[in-house]
Parts: C-alpha cells; structure tokens; sequence
C-alpha cells in the first residue's frame, strides 16, 4: 500500500495507483542501486569519459565530461538512472566535487600536453544551490594551477529555475572567478526569457531532441534557427549536441551553429585529448 501510494504521489496523471508484483521488484532494485551507488563512491568505481567538442571547420575546442558507471553485478547504469538517485539521495554533492577534481587534473594534465581547449562540467540543481561550491572550485584551480576560462559549468535551464535568486548569487560567483558558463538541453525547460537574458552565461547548448529531425524537420528546423539567432543577439555562442549524421552537420554549420558534438564526430572516450595525439590513431 505505501508504494502504491508514493507512486500516486508521482505520477502527474494517475492519482489511484494498485500495487502489483513488479511494484515491488522496483523498489528492490532502486534500493540496490542506491547501496551500489553509495559503495561506488566510496571505493571510487566511477569513472569520467571526455566527449570531444568542434568548431563549424571541426577543430577540436574542448571536451564534456561525462560520468560512467560499471557496478560489478549489473553491469553499465545508464546516466539517466543513477543521476537522479544521486540527486535525490544527496550523494550528487560528493560525486559532483569529484567529477569536478577529476576534472580540472586532467586539464592540468592536458595543458602540459600542448591543449589549450576547455572541459565542460555539468552542474546539478543541489550544487547549484551549495554556498560552498564557488569557493572549493577555485582551491581545485588554484591546487592545480589551471586557468578559469578552461572550466565550463553546465547548468539545466530546469536547475536555474527551482531557486533562480540563488542561483543568480552562485553563477555571478562562477563568472567573476573567469569561469565559463553554459545552458545545458536549452529548449526542454521552462525558463523565462526574463532571466535567460540576464543570465552571465556565454553559450547555449540546443538539446538533441531539435537535432535529431533535422534537416528535413520543419518544427525542429525553425526551432534550432530561433535558440541559434537568440543566443548571437544575446551575446552567447551555441553549440549543438547529438550530432550524428553529415547532414545534421551540414544544417547547423549553415544555420550559424558555432560547435558541434556528437556521436558523428567523437564518440565519448576515457582518454580525451590524450587519444588526439595517441600515434595508433594520429
């Protein structure tokens, strides 16, 4: 009964929810997870993947760091299932500073190399709202003595929404410490375009959702040309994820799209820039 009731609770449209066999074999297998997720972190079993980033000439400009984890019983999580249980548990926190740390080594370690790019983080709503957060990212630059303007924190327009004056306060916080700022899945949200422009953001991320029909999508065709022509006027570069075919490609080049990403041009890797100049594939 109680977890036919917090499925009510959850679903928008069924309110009167009977439980059933599998109800139950859910909760076992979130509750797994959750024991999993937290001996994860504990004993450092996620690893970070880098995605490479590319101008409209496909120069490689940077790289997202995106967070994997393999649990010795189940196999691959996808992102999409444990990140929201780390949200809600609280333990996105622990794993946010150390994507963060994990994050800004390897661009020390890069930048010794000869990269002169930037890596993307992304930002949770719960980190958003961290009054610490600003201040042990800058001892992490400091630590290693990497330039700001190489990190960019990616925020969900859904993450700025659920406190926007305190979020406002951290991401003012973020700029004046010369750290890059994007909207990550810009277009799936509810922001208002009140705060959008007078968020110190420097570029716009188009979600893959408006990538995926073009170009014959007309809708997705006139979507993409709006974010693109908003974010030029609002000062802001764009760059579209999801890129996975030539003619997707093409589209966005010629609609004005400054950088693309996806599976088209880069697949996510562990080595990152190290592979751009690993000589098996120079």
């Amino acid at each position: 009964a109680e977890i036919a009731m917090h499925r009510a609770k959850k679903s928008p449209s069924q309110r009167v929810q009977f439980f059933a066999s599998e109800f139950g074999d859910q909760v076992l297998h979130r509750q797994a997870l959750i024991h999993g997720l937290k001996t994860a972190v504990e004993n450092h079993q996620l690893q970070l993947y880098f995605q490479p980033q590319f101008d409209r000439l496909r120069r490689n400009t940077g790289f997202e760091a995106l967070l994997r984890w393999h649990h010795p019983l189940l196999g691959a999580i996808s992102p999409t299932e444990f990140i929201p249980l780390a949200e809600e548990t609280g333990l996105i926190l622990k794993i946010g500073d150390w994507v963060l740390e994990q994050a800004v080594e390897a661009l020390k370690r890069w930048s010794d190399q000869g990269f002169m790019g930037r890596i993307a983080v992304n930002v949770s709503a719960l980190q958003l709202h961290d009054p610490g957060l600003a201040d042990r990212i800058s001892r992490q630059l400091s630590r290693f003595e990497v330039g700001a303007q190489q990190l960019e924190l990616e925020i969900t327009e859904t993450a700025l929404m659920e406190d926007v004056e305190r979020a406002m306060a951290t991401l003012n916080r973020f700029r004046e410490q010369g750290l890059a700022l994007a909207v990550d899945d810009f277009g799936t949200g509810y922001s208002s375009l009140a705060y959008l422009k007078s968020l110190p953001v420097s570029r716009i991320k188009i979600d893959r959702t408006f990538v995926t029909g073009l170009p014959h999508n007309e809708q997705d065709q006139v979507l993409c040309n709006t974010i693109i022509t908003m974010a030029h006027n609002m000062g802001c570069e764009v760059i579209a994820e999801g890129v996975e075919t030539e003619a997707q490609a093409n589209w966005l080049v010629l609609a004005g799209c400054d950088e693309l990403q996806g599976f088209l041009l880069g697949k996510p890797r562990l080595a990152g820039f190290q592979s751009e100049v690993d000589p098996d594939t120079a």
